[in-house]
């Protein structure tokens, strides 16, 4: 990134930004964002007793929305749901179409809107702000996610919550800290 383009960086940006304005830059970003966010989906362990896995798919979803901002961060997820819904094997593990897990998908397009909302605030440049900033992110995603699974696969809301949410809560900790660390230091790196 040239020097230019890091000090023309403004309050109401996020880096997505930062990039030559056109349809075809939005239209790339939007890509990227989807195809980012099916490859990071692959990263999937299972879990035991619970028919969601860890993967990389959340941190992917919520890096999106504060790289490219809420409408384009909706625009990728979106995508990536309906490629999906359409047959194309990226959802974590290979899968594709409605299964138990879809509710995380749909809570994923929500959060991106949320945390790009707040990057374009600045909540993305100093690592606290970016801490709540994910912590917002993961609770929009468990806030729909856990409820879908709960009523697609029959449990009640305190076994949902066994399976879809608890065994996640270290994982999820990790994430925070990684984009703690990585969005500020982006930022960071771009005003040098």
């Amino acid at each position: 990134m040239s020097t230019a383009a890091a000090t023309s960086a403004r309050p109401g940006e996020v880096l997505a930004d930062l990039l030559p304005a056109s349809r075809v830059r939005d239209i790339a970003l939007v890509v990227g964002g989807a195809a980012l966010t099916g490859l990071a989906a692959q990263l999937a362990v299972p879990v035991p007793g619970s028919p969601v896995p860890v993967t990389g798919q959340t941190f992917a979803a919520l890096l999106v929305g504060t790289t490219l901002g809420a409408s384009r961060g909706v625009a990728s997820l979106a995508l990536y749901a309906l490629v999906g819904l359409a047959g194309v094997p990226w959802f974590a593990g290979g899968t594709s179409g409605f299964g138990v897990s879809f509710g995380y998908i749909l809570g994923m397009i929500l959060a991106t809107a949320a945390v790009g909302v707040l990057a374009r605030r600045g909540a993305d440049r100093s690592m606290l702000r970016m801490a709540g900033t994910m912590l917002v992110g993961e609770a929009i995603i468990y806030a729909v996610g856990v409820p879908y699974l709960a009523a697609t696969a029959g449990l009640t809301f305190s076994a949902a919550l066994a399976a879809g949410f608890t065994p996640f809560l270290i994982g999820d900790a990790l994430k925070a800290a990684l984009a703690m660390g990585l969005l500020p230091t982006a930022w960071k790196l771009l005003k040098k």
